[in-house]
């Protein structure tokens, strides 16, 4: 077993696979594995990993699901089938810059050293450059150019946004422990939100300010970056929609409540019954919990449109 476990979820990714490969083999921390698994691909992704784990069989894995899971099972059910000291979440078309893991795992020790708890859960991510699908750089911070609050990573905060995108992640064997404990249930919004709830309910989430990779953005991406101008398009237009997605939010809540309540602290459990239940307060109760929680986005904007829709 390596120290660090690297998940790639692949589905139809042929034209970038070798890139992204080829920069994690070029990190300068290599005590790691890749396991590589394919929801059912049907152009040449499977063999270009099959390939490369012919050429590292002691550190790269290739595996065909038997079904096709969907992004967020592929990488939560390979979570829990694999066995390591640290888990990184990685995607089948970005470029890994060559410090990644180690920085990475730098920031990871840290966060462990100064926790007063034992053996508590944490996750940190980074930043990234967003490039097109050239790797063209098109903003130098994903995270600027999304307008997140980077320092607002407490609970109430992370139950209404999600600031982490999976390919920055690195998490610890108790995180991973966690979410083994409290299964996958279906209303998960997506894979780094709930790794991200665990952390900030059990433990600690952490953000390192440096960019480790190339983010790239194509037409095939399935959750890619945008900048607040786009987020401010999209929320006036799409009003009925964007409130279905608050209330999914909540529905996650309530899914990850019910997975842990046992397990919670009463402070804890308390936020988190109070988000999930918001659906059933009248008007003007939805906005007073939100508001004296802090059950809050990033920025003014953003933040008069879930008042707007909630």
């Amino acid at each position: 077993m390596k120290q660090i476990c690297i998940i790639m979820a692949t589905y139809q990714g042929e034209r970038y696979l070798a890139s992204q490969i080829d920069s994690i083999i070029k990190n300068t921390n290599q005590n790691i594995e890749l396991h590589i698994f394919d929801d059912g691909s049907t152009d040449n992704t499977f063999a270009i990993a099959e390939k490369y784990a012919g050429r590292f069989p002691e550190k790269i894995y290739a595996t065909r699901n038997a079904k096709n899971r969907g992004v967020v099972h592929n990488f939560l059910e390979a979570t829990i089938s694999l066995e390591a000291d640290y888990y990184m979440y990685c995607d089948q078309d970005d470029v890994w810059l060559p410090e990644k893991i180690q920085k990475t795992m730098d920031c990871m020790k840290r966060q462990e050293e100064a926790c007063t708890s034992e053996n508590p859960p944490v996750v940190v991510f980074s930043d990234a450059i967003v490039t097109d699908a050239d790797l063209a750089e098109t903003a130098p911070s994903f995270q600027r150019q999304s307008g997140y609050a980077t320092s607002a990573l407490d609970l109430p905060h992370l139950l209404m946004e999600n600031k982490l995108i999976g390919c920055t992640m690195m998490f610890n064997r108790a995180t991973r422990d966690r979410l083994v404990q409290g299964k996958i249930p279906p209303a998960i919004r997506m894979h780094d939100w709930w790794l991200a709830l665990i952390g900030a309910a059990f433990g600690t989430v952490a953000y390192l300010d440096e960019p480790l990779l190339l983010y790239r953005q194509h037409e095939h991406n399935v959750v890619g970056g945008s900048s607040k101008g786009s987020y401010l398009k999209d929320r006036a237009s799409h009003l009925r929609r964007n409130r279905e997605a608050l209330y999914a939010t909540m529905a996650q809540a309530s899914s990850f409540l019910s997975a842990y309540e046992n397990e919670l602290s009463p402070e804890k459990a308390k936020i988190l019954r109070l988000f999930a239940e918001l659906p059933e307060k009248n008007w003007l109760a939805r906005r007073f919990y939100i508001i004296k929680y802090g059950f809050l986005k990033s920025g003014l904007i953003r933040n008069a449109g879930v008042l707007l829709v909630v």
